[in-house]
């Protein structure tokens, strides 16, 4: 029987109604669980440039027991809220939207890797930029120098398959293990991947890793976010050394006090 064109308008609109409803819960029940996946996904690509994450680990709880992060602005400083007052967080800075922003008006987050003992073991850091097709990211791991590379993690979203998406392969990323970014007398200079494929990356200095064959605009583009990112990270870097150096200065304090103590308590036990 042939339907009335309002009963077919009619039905359609039911219909449409009922399925965007459909869809809308299924987004809302599946909004927690796709952010929690997200989530994890993060926290293992950051943990996994500095240790081996092996399936079935428990990245979350690996996670609460290792890391420790804050976020930090242009010029090194610690940024703990924002000027509304809302609390700033490490995990829930989104790099690729404050990368749209001019570098001094971005956060940066830094992940500080802890020992068994508590102390900082290395610091890791996200970096983002350019690719051929799209854009490319990743994070950095120092060591506590902050001038070798313990590890890195890179990725992309539209690089050609076999050339430039090779930058998500564990045997390029492993190129970068201790590498350096500061030269011998403090200059930053940064870890170059070279134009082509030579095949033996041991013939290349502390500098400069081997290429990729026919991915040498991804490999501009990896070259040319490390070089920017160790940039805005440089300041906070400074503070670390200085943090450091005053710790050390305040350590052979305590020490020579220590020692003047039990020197004048044996001359005084020798009277």
């Amino acid at each position: 029987m042939r339907q009335s064109n309002a009963y077919v308008i009619g039905f359609a609109a039911v219909l449409t109604v009922v399925l965007g409803g459909l869809l809308a819960l299924a987004a809302v029940g599946l909004r927690e669980p796709q952010q929690k996946a997200v989530k994890l996904d993060t926290r293992t690509k950051i943990l996994s440039a500095v240790m081996e994450i092996q399936e079935g680990d428990d990245v979350n709880r690996i996670w609460e027991e290792r890391i420790n992060s804050l976020v930090v602005d242009i010029d090194g400083d610690v940024v703990g809220e924002l000027d509304n007052g809302t609390a700033v967080i490490a995990e829930q800075i989104d790099v690729g939207k404050e990368f749209k922003k001019p570098a001094q008006d971005r956060l940066f987050p830094v992940f500080q890797f802890m020992n068994e003992q508590g102390q900082v073991d290395s610091y890791i850091i996200p970096v983002y930029g350019n690719g051929l097709w799209d854009r490319i990211w990743g994070f950095v791991a120092l060591e506590k120098d902050l001038v070798t590379i313990r590890g890195v993690r890179f990725d992309h979203k539209g690089e050609t398959p076999g050339l430039g998406a090779r930058i998500t392969d564990g045997e390029v990323q492993d190129r970068y293990i201790g590498k350096k970014i500061y030269s011998n007398v403090g200059e930053l200079v940064s870890i170059q991947m070279v134009k082509s494929e030579a095949g033996d990356p041991s013939i290349y200095d502390e500098y400069h890793v081997d290429g990729m064959s026919g991915a040498t605009m991804t490999a501009n583009g990896v070259n040319d976010m490390l070089l920017k990112y160790f940039k805005y990270y440089s300041s906070y870097f400074k503070t670390i050394e200085t943090a450091d150096k005053e710790a050390i200065e305040e350590g052979e304090q305590i020490e020579e006090i220590e020692e003047s103590e039990t020197q004048l308590i044996d001359e005084q036990a020798n009277q």
